[in-house]
Order: C-alpha cells, then sequence, then structure tokens
C-alpha cells in the first residue's frame, strides 16, 4: 500500500513561487506516474501536471504550463511541483496522485484523468493573496 503526503504549501504573494513536496511510502514509487491535482473553494478538482511512470513524459494544464514544472527524485521517493509565477487563480488544495497502472500497459505517458489514479494524498493549501 503507498502513502502519499504532500507538503509545501502556504501563503504567498501574486507573483511568488513554492514548491510542493509528495513523499511516498509504503513501497517505492519509481515506476508509478504521478500527477497533481487541485481543488479551488466550490470548485471540482481539476488536473495541474502529470509525469509518466518512466518519468521521461510529462504534461501540463494549459493554465500553469511554462509556470510550473512536475519532477521527481526517485532517491527520496519524492514528486516535487515547483509552482513559479503564482496567481491568485493559482489558489486551491493541491493533491498528489500516483498511477501504478499504466505502466503494465506498455505506453509511457503522463495521465491526465484522475480515474487512472490509484492512491491520492491529503492535500495541502496553496493561498495566493492579491
Amino acid at each position: 500500500q503507498v502513502q502519499l503526503v504532500e507538503s509545501g504549501g502556504g501563503l504567498v504573494q501574486a507573483g511568488g513561487s513554492l514548491r510542493l513536496s509528495c513523499a511516498a511510502s509504503g513501497r517505492t514509487f519509481n515506476d508509478y506516474g504521478m500527477g497533481w491535482f487541485r481543488q479551488a473553494p466550490g470548485k471540482e478538482r481539476d488536473f495541474v501536471a502529470a509525469m509518466s511512470w518512466s518519468g521521461r513524459n510529462t504534461y501540463y494544464a494549459d493554465s500553469v504550463k511554462g509556470r510550473f514544472t512536475i519532477s521527481r527524485d526517485s532517491a527520496k521517493n519524492t514528486v516535487y511541483l515547483q509552482m513559479n509565477s503564482l496567481t491568485p487563480e493559482d489558489t486551491a488544495v493541491y493533491y498528489c496522485a500516483a498511477d501504478r497502472r499504466t505502466r503494465y500497459t506498455g505506453i509511457d505517458i503522463a495521465r491526465t484523468s484522475q480515474n487512472v489514479y490509484d492512491y491520492w494524498g491529503q492535500g495541502t493549501q496553496v493561498t495566493v493573496s492579491s
């Protein structure tokens, strides 16, 4: 069983940066696809960024492309989301998720659908003030 714990959220001014971390425990997740999602108040949870199980492919929502970067440190069993040039529209609870099944398909893609993710963290709040 994989457990995911996010950290690094907080309050930041518009234009600032934050780096979110997602630490996995229970097993190595180096061959899992990983994703970041967010949920703003009163809205549904949306896709933000993803990395394929091999780590070779990434994909971003249009709203964060060029500002956010997903990365992985296999030695630390941790995935990161570097967020730059933050705006108030980025305010949300951010969740990381792990996809354990896509690697068995032989397809090396970053998954954007929440339905493919098997494990979820508890979320970390990011608030961007104007």
